[in-house]
């Protein structure tokens, strides 16, 4: 018996399939009795294998080659997921013109007819003599196509429209992405072709489809971002060929996804204005340090039960920080509601902005305003202390370069050398940090 859903297969009848957790999906096959033989690889000394200089393709935009590790490896298999409009379609448009002008590039659409695709492609401004188009649904007339082109790069959107016809599943389903990922996959290795498959994503934001379609792949980029706002943040949470903590930044304009080179003006107000409850943070994401504005707003609450609400900020991380003001610093915010907001939309996870966030509910709370043209670093233990962090220079490097006069660190970062033409000051302690920057 075989599942028509995931092609689970077992030797009696079941209701439901304990692979996918479909029911009435178990049918009869005589496919399991066939043998697939492929030529059988013979082991190498590690030694023996030749090491080659790694020839990367540069696709032409900076952010997406900063994400990717420097451009894109021959071979690869990269997952594009995102929600439904956040512009992944668009991106991978743009990338494909920018590779297609120095070479073959065929883009499959499995959810759009060519007269829209190319409609896109007027509006966006990417339609040059290498960009090919094919919209196809079958997974060998796909492969093909890509074996008669022969191109140095393959978009396919979306892997969920893909579908092989023997499988008596319907696209989408688990076996159906399954099959046709890996068929991808082994002609991306054996050809050399680099292939970038659009995923779709689930309610909860995770790729839809079987978790073996993530560990199938060598790249997985998630494309991030506010709909009611316009900037995109391309981000890797698996990374082969480089690292998976940098990210890229895009601006959504009418032609498309505009790189930004300078994203901390993205997120920080216009400085002058002295307001309870902001404070600019410096993140660092991968390389490249971020400058964020973080807002608080602590208020009497006027229920039983106080309201703790977040967003770009882990939640825990804001009530860790209360717990920690409340206990060690004496401000009483257990019957207050706590709101905190990333100004932009942008996510935060690094521990360096625990200072920020408790800095900014002890200055809503106290309605006293820390210093304009101020950033505070640091991360923040549970006994209140400030504690070092990371690549300190690069961040204050980047806090000069906009315009601010003072960087609140932590004691022990403190180096002369990495002034950068800012006040340097130094905390040790929370309760330093608030009677510093929050006087009177």
């Amino acid at each position: 018996m075989r599942c028509r859903e995931c092609g689970y297969y077992t030797t009696r009848w079941l209701g439901r399939c304990p692979e996918c957790g479909s029911w009435g999906s178990m049918e009869k096959s005589e496919e399991r009795g066939k043998s697939r033989i492929s030529p059988q690889s013979h082991p190498l000394c590690i030694t023996d294998i030749p090491v080659e200089e790694e020839k990367r393709i540069t696709c032409g935009i900076g952010e997406v080659d900063r994400v990717l590790g420097g451009g894109i490896v021959p071979g690869a298999v990269v997952l594009l997921g995102g929600d439904p409009g956040i512009g992944k379609s668009t991106l991978l448009m743009q990338l494909a013109c920018e590779v297609a002008r120095s070479g073959c590039v065929l883009y499959v659409s499995g959810e759009e007819s060519a007269l829209q695709v190319r409609l896109r492609a007027e509006r966006l401004g990417t339609v040059v003599p290498g960009l090919y188009l094919v919209c196809e649904n079958i997974i060998d007339n796909v492969i093909a196509s890509i074996e008669d082109l022969n191109p140095v790069l393959v978009v396919i959107d979306s892997i969920q429209t893909m579908y092989q016809p023997e499988l008596q599943a319907v696209p989408g389903s688990v076996g159906q992405v399954r099959e046709c990922a890996l068929k991808l996959t082994a002609l991306a290795k054996t050809r050399g072709i680099p292939i970038f498959l659009v995923g779709h994503v689930t309610k909860e934001g995770a790729l839809a489809g079987p978790r073996v379609l993530e560990h199938t792949v060598d790249v997985v980029l998630y494309l991030e971002g506010e709909r009611h706002h316009s900037f995109r943040i391309l981000r890797g949470v698996k990374n082969r060929f480089g690292s998976t903590n940098e990210i890229g930044v895009f601006e959504m304009q009418g032609e498309g996804l505009i790189e930004v080179d300078n994203p901390s003006r993205l997120f920080i107000s216009p400085q002058g204005v002295d307001v309870p409850g902001s404070v600019v943070v410096c993140s660092l994401e991968g390389s490249r340090p971020l400058l964020v504005e973080i807002q608080a707003l602590v208020a009497p609450t006027g229920y039983g039960t106080p309201r703790r609400m977040t967003a770009g900020v882990d939640y825990n991380r804001v009530v860790l920080m209360a717990a920690v003001l409340e206990k060690r610093v004496g401000l009483s915010l257990s019957n207050h509601d706590i709101y905190v907001n990333v100004v932009g939309g942008v996510k935060l996870a690094e521990p360096a902005v625990d200072l920020g966030i408790a800095l900014a509910l002890a200055s809503s709370f106290r309605e006293q305003a820390v210093p304009s043209r101020t950033i505070v670093v640091g991360e923040i233990g549970l006994t209140g202390e400030v504690r070092p962090v990371r690549a300190m220079e690069k961040r204050v490097k980047e806090a000069a370069k906009l315009g601010f006069k003072r960087a609140v660190l932590p004691g022990v970062s403190l180096c002369p050398g990495e002034s950068a033409g800012l006040e340097l000051q130094g905390v040790n302690s929370l309760e330093d940090a608030i009677g510093l920057l929050l006087r009177g």
